[in-house]
């Protein structure tokens, strides 16, 4: 385990001196996307995602504390990656979820009501809440036959009429990106292009030579790591995910080869032949035969 671990900390650093970053390791992310001196970073990629343009656009945000605090004692501390209120008032989180714990649409919502009833006072009038909204960008699928960006609200399941614009949940999908030329992106496009890590070394240049938001981004991020703080929390955040990932495959696969042997165990108490024990669980015939000695 320790020589894994030497192995992943080295890749990580080669890519670090190759320039390759996970723009989605949160440490980076809050980095770039969670600072009041890079707020137009975050302006530009609100809009982007929200599709906000002339007088609809977003001019400014005010980052507030990521960490709500419960109502009661034995509520959960909730702690967003980045949130901000515009100048209308209108309250955002963004969220990025590297790894799929399979929760995202509760928890999504779960993060929405505490924004949404966040500064509501006993005896306050309901008018005085303000929308939230709330933005997962995420490293793995979970609507199968969404498109890559899904918007959700609340509608009548007849009539297709929206409720009112308080409840937006988005969910951009980061895998589902699919590479096209730099200069037919939309402003979205740029952005999905930029968190995918999908392009070649003169593909993310033609990027950040084509848009300035994106370009300044990507410069913070060699001012982030030259921090050797900064650097390092990256360094095993990446680390962890690489863990988890790695027992999440192995998991998987020793899911996958017991449920292989409960199928040739069964079969062979039907004295079934073990080609075609074989043929039906993948299992060579080696350890069909070793299963048969346990019956």
């Amino acid at each position: 385990m320790k020589d894994q671990r030497s192995v992943a900390q080295q890749q990580v650093e080669n890519d670090i001196a190759n320039k390759i970053y996970n723009p989605m390791n949160d440490v980076l992310f809050k980095f770039i996307f969670g600072k009041d001196e890079r707020k137009n970073i975050t302006i530009d990629l609100l809009n982007a995602i929200l599709n906000r343009t002339g007088k609809q656009a977003i001019k400014d945000i005010q980052f507030k504390n990521s960490e709500i605090v419960p109502y009661y004692e034995d509520d959960k501390l909730t702690r967003l990656d980045i949130f901000c209120i515009t100048e209308d008032e209108t309250k955002i989180d963004v969220e990025v979820q590297l790894i799929n714990k399979k929760d995202m649409e509760r928890r999504s919502l779960f993060y929405w009501s505490q924004m949404y009833l966040m500064g509501l006072n006993k005896g306050d009038d309901y008018i005085t809440l303000n929308p939230a909204i709330t933005i997962n960008i995420l490293g793995h699928k979970i609507f199968p036959n969404e498109p890559l960006h899904s918007m959700y609200s609340i509608y009548n399941i007849e009539t297709g009429r929206r409720l009112n614009e308080d409840l937006e949940l988005h969910f951009l999908e980061i895998p589902k990106f699919q590479k096209k030329p730099i200069g037919e992106m939309t402003r979205m496009e740029r952005w999905l292009a930029y968190f995918s890590n999908k392009l070649d070394t003169e593909e993310m240049e033609e990027l950040v030579m084509s848009d300035a938001t994106i370009k300044k981004a990507v410069n913070d991020t060699d001012i982030f790591m030259m921090d050797f703080e900064e650097r390092l929390k990256y360094i095993n955040r990446q680390m962890a995910i690489m863990d988890y990932n790695t027992d999440m495959r192995v998991s998987r696969e020793e899911g996958r080869e017991e449920m292989a042997n409960n199928i040739a165990l069964a079969m062979l108490k039907k004295n079934e032949p073990i080609e075609k024990i074989a043929e039906y669980t993948g299992l060579t015939t080696e350890r069909i035969q070793e299963l048969a000695k346990e019956i």
